[in-house]
């Protein structure tokens, strides 16, 4: 104890409060990155926004155009289900799977101080919004709607960049997790 906590009188903080970890260690000195998750869920969103706008515009009602020969292809796909089109009856299930991951990164988001873990969130974030703007904005609408997928790889499902970028995170946060890194920031070693 310091003299001023004996004496009863109040102490200076300090510094900033920092984060801990399941152990009680203190996490890295830092900020939180909540910046870095929305400036990346951004930069997916929109990336993904506009290349489903233009490949409805030039290519929908099209012949697929081939990029690398029929090793990959631009094709417009509307799909009403998940991956590989599994689930199409289901399509307000996905939406809700969507919103829930949304509302799940907001949650950790206001313990996020990881660098890593901010770009691995964003990128889900800005995949799950990309889809969740077809699901309620495309034809049927309503939460039914149909995600626009166009990149086309041979003897592969069809996907868009919203699948990329959710599937880049995902993969990010496993091997985050392996090497012991929590969204606050911490270490643990098991």
């Amino acid at each position: 104890m310091t003299e001023a906590e004996q004496a009863g009188r109040p102490t200076e903080p300090t510094g900033p409060a920092q984060p801990t970890g399941a152990d009680g260690a203190s996490a890295p000195a830092g900020k939180r990155r909540i910046a870095v998750l929305l400036a990346v869920a951004a930069f997916a969103y929109l990336l993904d926004l506009g290349s489903k706008l233009l490949v409805v515009a030039q290519l929908e009602h099209h012949d697929p155009v081939q990029v690398i020969g029929e090793w990959l292809q631009f094709e417009v796909v509307r799909n009403r289900g998940a991956a590989f089109g599994i689930g199409e009856a289901m399509t307000i299930v996905f939406t809700v799977i969507a919103t829930a991951v949304i509302v799940a990164i907001a949650r950790i988001a206001r313990k996020l101080y990881s660098l890593p873990w901010a770009i691995a969130l964003g990128l889900l974030l800005g995949g799950a919004f990309g889809n969740l703007t077809d699901r309620l904005f495309r034809a049927p609408g309503g939460f039914e709607g149909g995600v626009v997928d166009f990149i086309a790889p041979a003897h592969f499902a069809v996907f868009n960049l919203a699948d990329s970028a959710i599937v880049c995170g995902g993969f990010l946060i496993v091997i985050l997790s392996f090497r012991g890194l929590d969204p606050d920031g911490t270490v643990h070693e098991d």
